[in-house]
């Protein structure tokens, strides 16, 4: 189970939540969910976690370092002057997310979350009702046409200025038969007005245990494929890396308050934010 004490139990769903979803097939998204102390996830993905955690030699510090990247590189791209932001692959909405932490900086800031697991949409949509500059939409990120072209991205983001392109812990849940590298530069051109693209990766590198806990992914709904820190470069391509550059998530501007790890490499996950710059016509 959860053995990081600094993290709360998971409760039982909310009882709604299983009319969403298949309650007994594990879902990355929910693991996650339960990884960092959520609710919004069953008993099938708190079991394939703890066994996957155990699988690694791992605990729950992956999954929080890279919520904290997130925290990190918003709060980067809001004091660059970004103040929209489209999150794909966004999973479930637990403490820390991107609107709010956006919008305790600048009220008005807006977002646009991408997903199509269930129990993420159902859950995003409670939240943030009553929100009217953050929504969630359900769609698959692979079609881009359809995430650029939905009403509500189209009311809620400005792309011929500055957007925050959020792409954190989804793409290794892309195979190389779709074209991922094709999928991020297709978003990138629709990034007229610049702004920075935030991507972290979960990785295999050297990691046999990373390895294994990978291969647990497998069964679930949600499969995951590790890519090598060449490979994840590649996705990258078309921006210019701010410092520190391509590092481990937990190397990309510390900022305290994170789990001690006794190597960077055991954060198992990198993490980057390219700018994305102005295109003129």
């Amino acid at each position: 189970m959860v053995d990081d004490p600094s993290i709360p139990s998971a409760a039982d769903p909310v009882d709604d939540l299983a009319d969403h979803a298949d309650a007994t097939r594990p879902n990355a998204a929910r693991m996650y969910d339960y990884m960092l102390g959520g609710s919004a996830n069953f008993a099938a993905d708190r079991e394939a976690a703890d066994r996957m955690m155990a699988a690694g030699g791992s605990s729950t510090a992956p999954a929080r370092l890279n919520r904290s990247f997130l925290r990190r590189a918003v709060r980067f791209m809001i004091e660059q002057g970004v103040d929209q932001f489209l999150d794909l692959g966004s999973g479930i909405p637990t403490a820390g997310n991107v609107h709010e932490i956006a919008q305790a900086v600048d009220p008005t800031a807006q977002v646009v979350y991408v997903d199509n697991e269930p129990v993420a949409v159902h859950h995003a949509r409670r939240l943030l009702a009553g929100n009217d500059r953050a929504v969630m939409i359900d769609a698959d990120l692979r079609e881009v046409d359809a995430v650029l072209g939905h009403p509500d991205t189209r009311r809620l983001i400005d792309f011929s200025r500055p957007v925050g392109l959020l792409m954190v812990a989804i793409f290794h849940f892309v195979p190389d038969t779709d074209r991922p590298t094709d999928i991020v530069a297709r978003y990138l051109r629709a990034l007229t007005g610049g702004g920075y693209l935030a991507m972290s990766h979960f990785t295999d590198n050297g990691l046999g245990k990373a390895r294994q806990a990978a291969t647990l992914y497998r069964s679930t709904s949600t499969p995951v494929l590790t890519r090598s820190r060449e490979q994840f470069a590649m996705l990258l391509s078309g921006t210019t890396l701010v410092e520190p550059g391509l590092v481990w998530t937990s190397e990309w501007r510390p900022d305290g308050g994170d789990p001690a790890l006794a190597t960077p490499a055991d954060s198992r996950i990198y993490a980057a934010v390219g700018q994305v710059e102005h295109l003129t016509v």
